[in-house]
């Protein structure tokens, strides 16, 4: 456990405003130490790659014992901070939270992203639940004694289309990052948000690291950390390239073989 606790305080650290760490973003054993290899600092799965790489579909469609499992294999294959998409925390109360997330912490990851979408659900929770459910994650990584870092995620960028986004949207997250930020999260994830204007005022609003998806479209790594990103994620990207670039392979292969 000491060593777990290290790895956590260690990925926070990474966390820093103008200084994003990078967390090009993996699915499996293989994927991770490929991603080691490339100079990582740290590791973050995505929900999307590791469902659709075990043929399942994105949304919590992969058991929760399969996730773990898959973690489980990331954690003993690198020497790395790993943190794990947990999506909605396979539970909807606070109590089912607190428990899974001890199991989740039971395989060695020290860090989650938790979003804030009902899963199965084109709707988000409001506010003031999911600041309960981010809280209950906290306890639950408080009882198993590790200061894991809780990636809090709003879904309200990604769910509309960016020449949709407005300030309305922009002050609805920026009172969900400072919600989350007192029921415990270390972390505010807004995928899908591409402007830079809101970029910068979404990280001037809060103290908690803002972590922002490398999408078509985004601003480039250098331009979100004069932002005052300090997380830079790849989601899907990386498995999405490797799936394309695997197909071309395969289908110069069977056509000469014709």
């Amino acid at each position: 456990m000491t060593d777990q606790i290290q790895r956590a305080e260690t990925f926070a650290s990474l966390h820093k405003k103008g200084d994003p760490v990078i967390l090009y973003n993996i699915w499996d054993a293989g994927s991770a130490g490929a991603v080691r290899d490339a100079g990582a600092k740290a590791l973050a799965t995505g929900s999307a790659p590791v469902a659709m790489a075990q043929g399942f579909a994105d949304g919590q469609n992969i058991p929760m014992d399969v996730a773990l499992d898959n973690a489980r294999r990331i954690v003993a294959a690198v020497d790395l901070p790993v943190s794990l998409d947990f999506e909605g925390g396979y539970a909807d109360s606070p109590v089912g939270i607190i428990s899974n997330v001890q199991s989740a912490l039971q395989t060695g990851v020290v860090g989650f992203n938790f979003e804030d979408q009902i899963v199965g659900s084109k709707d988000l929770y409001d506010t003031e639940t999911q600041a309960a459910r981010v809280a209950a994650l906290r306890e639950g990584c408080d009882v198993a004694g590790i200061p894991a870092f809780i990636n809090a995620r709003t879904d309200i960028f990604l769910k509309a289309a960016p020449e949709t986004h407005d300030t309305a949207m922009l002050d609805d997250a920026m009172a969900r990052a400072e919600a989350y930020a007192d029921a415990g999260a270390s972390g505010f994830f807004a995928p899908g948000l591409k402007d830079e204007g809101m970029i910068a005022r979404l990280c001037d609003s809060t103290d908690l690291p803002v972590n922002i998806i490398a999408l078509p479209g985004t601003p480039d790594t250098a331009t979100l950390a004069s932002l005052g990103v300090a997380r830079i994620s790849y989601g899907p990207v990386p498995y999405r390239h490797m799936l394309a670039w695997l197909q071309e392979q395969a289908k110069q292969a069977l056509q000469q073989g014709q």
